[in-house]
This record gives C-alpha cells, sequence and structure tokens, in this order.
C-alpha cells in the first residue's frame, strides 16, 4: 500500500541534518522550529495562522472547541470517515449530527447537510465536512448553508494537505481546518503531530492556549486546555518535508491518472456505470471539475470486493478498506440513535470501496500488475 522507506531514502541528507538540528540545540517542545513550520506552512496554505499539535485528532478537537463546539450544541458531520471526525466532536461535549454522503465522491452531501440544520433548528454551532481520499468537497454549497444558517465552517483536512477548491487551498476554506501529519499522509512526520490553520487570530490564539494546558503564560490557566504541543523533532522533518509536497502530491495525481487509463483500458469500468456488478466491476469515484485532488487515496468501489481484497493479498498486493463500518453504526456511538438503513448511501459505500496502492514513488510497472491482478480475479 505504501513504500516509506523510498521516499526517505530521497531526502535522507536533509533529515537527518534537520534530527541533528534538534539534537544540538535540545529544544524539543514548540521552541524555533515549530515557530518554523508555523510560518511556513500558514504561507504555503495561505493562512494567517497554523498552530501545531500533537495529532490530527487533537487538531479537530482544538479547532472545534475554538469555533464554540460546546455542550448543549450539535456538529453535523459526515459519518464515512475516520474515527476521530466525530469522537473530536464528542470530547468538545457537544452532540454529533451525522449527514450522508454524496455517491460520487463519497464526501458530505450538501442537499442532506440542509435537511440535518432545518431539522436541527438551531442548535448546530458548526459544519465539519472531511476532504476524505484527498479531495475537497462541495464547499460553495457548504459554505452558503453555514453562511445561511450563521454557523461555523471547520474542514476536517486531515487528508488533504495540498488540495484546493477554485484555487484555494483546503484548510483555508472555513473559519477553522485540522491537518494530520500522521505518517501516511501526503505531508508526513515521524510519528504523530498535527495543525489547526485559520484565518482568525481570535481561533489561533484560543488554540495556542488550548493546547497548553489553556494557559497563555506559565502557571495562569484561564480555562482547561490539554497537552498537546507538537514536538520540534517533528516540525524539523515537516520543514524538510513541506517544500516537497507539490511535487509529491503532483505525483500522486500522476499515478491516479495512470490507474484510470489502466482501469479502463482493461475493462473493468463502464463509462457511467452507477453500481458496480459483473458487467462493470470497478467504479471510479467523481473528481469535481473545480477540485485539485491531492489522491491521499485512490480508492474504487469493486464488486465482491472483500473476495478480490484476499485474492490481491495471495498475489502480495496491498489493499485496504477505508471504512468498512460508518460511524453511525460504530458500538461505541449506539447512543446517537442511529440505525442500519438510515444512512444508506454511507453503508453502501462502507461494503464496495477498496483503496489500492498509492503514494508518490508508486511505478507503472508496479500499477500494471495491481490492474492485471484485478482483472484476472474478475475473469475467474
Amino acid at each position: 500500500m505504501l513504500d516509506l522507506k523510498r521516499q526517505y531514502e530521497s531526502i535522507k541528507e536533509e533529515v537527518n541534518a534537520a534530527i541533528e538540528r534538534v539534537l544540538t540545540t535540545q529544544h524539543f517542545i514548540c521552541g524555533p522550529e515549530v515557530d518554523g513550520f508555523e510560518r511556513e506552512s500558514a504561507e504555503y496554505l495561505g493562512a494567517r495562522a497554523s498552530v501545531g499539535c500533537a495529532s490530527g485528532t487533537d487538531a479537530l478537537w482544538l479547532a472545534l472547541q475554538a469555533c464554540g463546539a460546546e455542550a448543549g450544541s450539535s456538529v453535523i458531520t459526515t459519518p464515512f470517515s475516520f474515527f476521530a471526525s466525530v469522537s473530536s466532536i464528542v470530547h468538545c461535549g457537544a452532540m454529533p449530527v451525522l449527514a450522508d454522503i454524496d455517491p460520487g465522491t463519497l464526501n458530505l452531501d450538501p442537499a442532506k447537510v440542509e435537511k440535518a440544520l432545518k431539522r436541527a433548528r438551531g442548535q448546530v454551532r458548526v459544519v465539519m465536512p472531511v476532504h476524505l481520499y484527498g479531495q475537497c468537497a462541495d464547499m460553495d454549497r457548504l459554505g452558503k448553508l453555514a453562511l445561511e444558517h450563521g454557523v461555523a465552517m471547520v474542514e476536517d483536512a486531515a487528508q488533504a494537505f495540498g488540495a484546493a477548491w477554485k484555487g484555494k487551498k483546503a484548510g483555508t476554506l472555513g473559519k477553522a481546518a485540522g491537518f494530520s501529519f500522521y505518517p501516511t499522509k501526503n505531508l508526513s512526520a515521524y510519528g504523530d503531530g498535527g495543525c489547526v490553520a485559520t484565518d482568525d487570530e481570535e481561533v489561533a490564539d484560543h488554540v495556542r492556549r488550548l493546547r497548553n494546558h489553556g494557559s497563555k503564560r506559565r502557571y495562569y490557566h484561564e480555562e482547561i486546555g490539554w497537552n498537546s504541543r507538537l514536538d520540534a523533532m517533528q516540525a524539523a522533518i515537516l520543514r524538510v518535508k513541506l517544500p516537497h509536497v507539490d511535487d509529491w502530491n503532483q505525483r500522486r495525481r500522476i499515478a491516479a491518472c495512470r490507474y484510470h487509463g489502466l482501469l479502463c483500458g482493461a475493462g473493468l469500468v463502464q463509462a457511467e456505470a452507477q453500481t458496480v456488478n459483473a458487467k462493470a466491476p470497478i467504479s471510479l469515484l467523481v473528481t469535481l471539475p473545480d477540485m485539485h485532488h491531492i489522491y491521499h487515496q485512490f480508492v474504487v468501489r469493486a464488486w465482491r470486493r472483500d473476495e478480490l481484497r484476499k485474492f490481491l493479498t495471495e498475489q502480495g498486493i496491498g489493499s485496504e478498506i477505508y471504512y468498512p463500518v460508518p460511524l453511525h453504526l460504530q458500538e461505541c456511538f449506539a447512543y446517537l440513535g442511529y440505525r442500519a438503513g438510515d444512512l444508506p448511501e454511507s453503508e453502501r459505500a462502507a461494503k464496495e470501496v477498496l483503496a489500492l496502492p498509492m503514494f508518490p514513488e508508486l511505478r507503472e510497472d508496479e500499477q500494471q500488475r495491481v490492474t492485471a491482478a484485478i482483472a484476472e480475479f474478475y475473469s475467474r
């Protein structure tokens, strides 16, 4: 699925020098390296502020908390995402309200969000779209809804560093955004890390307090925060990687284009197919015309998905399911009251999606092998 060693070999000397710089200074928490990364990442994104924190999960919680998600309020998001998209809402004390997804992009469906906003009758404080797999949600329609209903927009951009909507970077399309630098991400650390991006200085200041036990000045605490500081080692590594991220994202886009050509050329994809079946076993996701997709993952919908995955594993080909159980059906969220059938598009996607190998250094011959194995499976 992912070979991190190839990337490391290409930047090994720069990374080792950055680590040595931190070890020499012995400044491990926040400090100059974190300040430098915050400044450089904000400039890259086109945001006024980027505030480093300990993980992408914390970034979502910090952004939501700073934007007013609290006990007695609700936050609308998607059930088809990583667990943190909903757990971060719960940790704020707010109530998650789950709206179904668009079957083409698998991102939050604005029409379903509009219905949820009308049902909530003023309790919603935040709408949080997830830019799934590296493609932004429909931010024009979602932004219009947020404005009409007077709610904040917080982007879950954990998978979308470098993605853009109509030329504007993910992370600058709402009031705040949370990014993850987990080792598998497009911009990745060598451990956990995250940041909150925002154009609102009050939000940025609030996030800085929250990540440091609610304290702006040492030993003086205005509120109860958390310990969620980005360490200098990870910041130094991210500073090395940041100048390369556009090139790496472009390589992912080229690899995605190759997958499209190979899968269609193998007769596995039927044009305009809405469902997967024996005639069209693979369905490609839709890329919106206003979108700069950075393919954090290359995901297809597959007929007999679980059997296909087992076959690929037997051939030594990696794959992954993002995500096998939609969040409204997770045991720990049973108290929210959702039942099977409530969010049908998310439930159907969970049974069909399959992520194929995707990373910047992925070779064409490796993609040909993946495609040939898929074709072999469906020819049996």
